[in-house]
């Protein structure tokens, strides 16, 4: 990936992952498939800035359910929860049993059912659940990297959905710029790469933490390919819910993964 790609992707991660300021300059395929090769980069910006907002709650005395609440507030606000968006849209086109083409109608809605209420609630009480436990049990540096690692997981988890040979369930949307455009091993290089990442983060504790988070992260990932292959049978391919859904899932797992042990 030459430089100009490489701009032109960072550009496209941040300026459709993120509420960062960001001019996307380029919205077509070649730009997709550099911007979601970097995705993990706009997850690494909103886990720093999530980070910060759980130690700064921390350190002023908060407590930690306050910190994990303002480190799970802070993706929301930075992605214009459109992620969570996502993952209720998919709850409900799921839950709905209905066919495909229908499903997806339902999802289209701007409303939300009950299979995504009840989703997202539970999905954002284990996130908190699980940060609070890893502030109060581990302090404020290993909250804060949980976070850290776990925003990166997400993102890498929309890589792996843009592999090529994953279809796109509509002809238009941001589904249909990014599905398939990622080669399948530069995925799973990325893929390696945060795992490596994961481990890096809880080295300074130990090996064993080493290997906690590494497993963490894989743990979250596979998580995402099992939703995503649900989504993709149910629906004949990926949607921008879908991707929201898959980074939310990698997330979610992710941090539980961490809590436990």
């Amino acid at each position: 990936m030459n430089a100009r790609k490489a701009l032109h992707g960072v550009r496209f991660a941040f300026g459709t992952l993120t509420v960062f300021p960001a001019r996307i300059t380029r919205w077509d395929r070649t730009a997709a498939r550099a911007g979601m090769t970097l995705a993990p980069l706009a997850g690494l910006a909103v886990g720093l800035c999530a980070a910060a907002a759980g130690a700064g709650f921390w350190l002023l005395g908060a407590g930690a359910t306050l910190a994990a609440v303002a480190a799970t507030a802070a993706p929301a606000l930075l992605t214009r929860g459109l992620h969570l968006d996502g993952l209720a849209d998919v709850a409900d086109g799921l839950g709905s049993a209905k066919p495909a083409d229908d499903a997806l109608r339902i999802m289209k809605r701007s409303d939300i059912g009950p299979f995504g209420v009840v989703t997202l609630l539970f999905c954002l009480l284990a996130q908190v659940a699980a940060l609070a436990h890893l502030f109060e049990q581990d302090g404020w540096a290993r909250g804060t990297s949980a976070v850290v690692v776990a925003a990166l997981a997400a993102r890498t988890a929309l890589t792996l959905a843009s592999r090529r040979g994953v279809p796109a369930a509509r002809p238009d949307g941001l589904g249909a710029v990014v599905a398939g455009t990622v080669p399948a091993g530069r995925a799973l290089a990325v893929a390696t790469l945060v795992t490596a990442a994961g481990a890096a983060a809880g080295w300074p504790v130990g090996p064993w933490a080493a290997l906690h988070g590494a497993l963490a992260v894989a743990a979250g990932l596979v998580a995402a390919q099992a939703l995503l292959h649900r989504c993709v049978r149910r629906f004949g391919g990926v949607t921008g819910d879908v991707f929201g859904a898959v980074a939310e899932g990698a997330a979610t797992v992710t941090l539980v993964a961490l809590a436990l042990g």
